[in-house]
């Protein structure tokens, strides 16, 4: 790990990669979710919106070229960005029939300021038929491709309390999937749901380690009006953690993390608007300041317990070997 910096930063890793700044274009199509249109559920996870995670997004009837071009057009100018990735974000982007998926995922990659793609969905929704038509596509346009899969928490319970439609099994044979090609992966996970605790955060960032996960998104929980969640906040249903305690859950992820894994993210945004409660009244770079201010005065730095692989109790025995 370079020198004091305490864990992976994603604006690193793109830098050191591409030799400048890549910045991420957000693309909107026509998609549901098997857990919203009555496959596997109805209503979606409990937190979800009816816009889902797009609240950035440019309207799904622009063809994703327009989207590309309207999006980076702003940004070029903005930034002098010259480097994007293509980022299939609302919604799971997996879930559409397989020649209308490759027709999308295939126009984001002809574009030539695109350099990777990175697409959105959920564990339930990997499959040897589309991770091969994703295969295909990268080995033709030379394009990296990314699968950022949404886990949440690994504790099955309270996956089946915010309605996710999917237990752990479903994540891990993702992963194990995807683990056979040369595909980028990515895992999002927020670390202050109201029924995991701090043995849950910790067996999440080993089961992240341990599955291979190139990336992980972490998130603080943020809470919408108009959603089950959102009406549970109101009725008094459940406490918030403070954010004393979401950053040493932080904190703690981060030390039994793998150091080979890239952080995108340590807290969320969201929609001013429409939010309830979000990163406890605070700007979401004071809460990352104080995540970064614990490293440092702690001076803990990412994977100093990734300890728990390669056969840990056979240690005892080093010296006889």
């Amino acid at each position: 790990m370079t020198e004091n910096i305490r864990y992976r930063k994603y604006s690193v890793y793109l830098r050191e990669k591409y030799g400048q700044k890549v910045y991420k274009i957000p693309i909107n199509i026509p998609v549901t979710c098997p857990n919203r249109d009555g496959v596997l559920g109805r209503g979606g996870c409990i937190f979800c919106g009816d816009i889902g995670a797009g609240f950035e997004n440019l309207s799904n009837s622009l063809s994703v070229k327009e989207q590309l071009h309207k999006n980076i057009n702003y940004i070029s100018s903005k930034y002098k960005a010259k480097k994007f990735i293509a980022y299939f974000q609302n919604f799971t982007n997996t879930y559409l029939p397989i020649d209308k998926f490759k027709d999308f995922i295939r126009e984001a990659a002809d574009f030539e300021d695109v350099v990777e793609i990175y697409i959105s969905t959920r564990p339930d929704c990997i499959s040897d038929e589309y991770l091969q038509v994703l295969d295909e596509i990268q080995k033709i346009y030379q394009k990296e491709i990314t699968l950022e899969l949404g886990l949440q928490t690994v504790n099955y319970k309270t996956l089946k309390k915010i309605n996710r439609g999917h237990t752990l099994a479903e994540f891990i044979d993702a992963m194990m999937n995807i683990n056979k090609y040369q595909f980028g992966s990515c895992c999002h996970i927020i670390l202050n749901l109201p029924w995991d605790d701090f043995e849950d955060v910790i067996e999440a960032s080993k089961i992240i380690s341990v599955l291979g996960v190139k990336q992980v998104k972490i998130h603080s929980l943020y809470i919408l009006r108009n959603t089950v969640l959102g009406n549970m906040y109101e009725n008094n249903e459940f406490q918030i953690i403070t954010v004393e305690e979401y950053v040493d859950r932080v904190v703690n992820f981060i030390r039994y993390l793998s150091p080979d894994i890239v952080i995108q993210r340590l807290v969320a945004r969201a929609p001013k608007e429409e939010t309830l409660f979000c990163n406890w009244n605070m700007s979401w770079w004071k809460v990352q300041d104080m995540i970064d201010e614990r490293l440092e005065k702690l001076d803990i730095y990412q994977g100093d317990r990734y300890d728990y692989v390669g056969g840990k109790a056979l240690r005892r025995f080093k010296n006889f070997l």
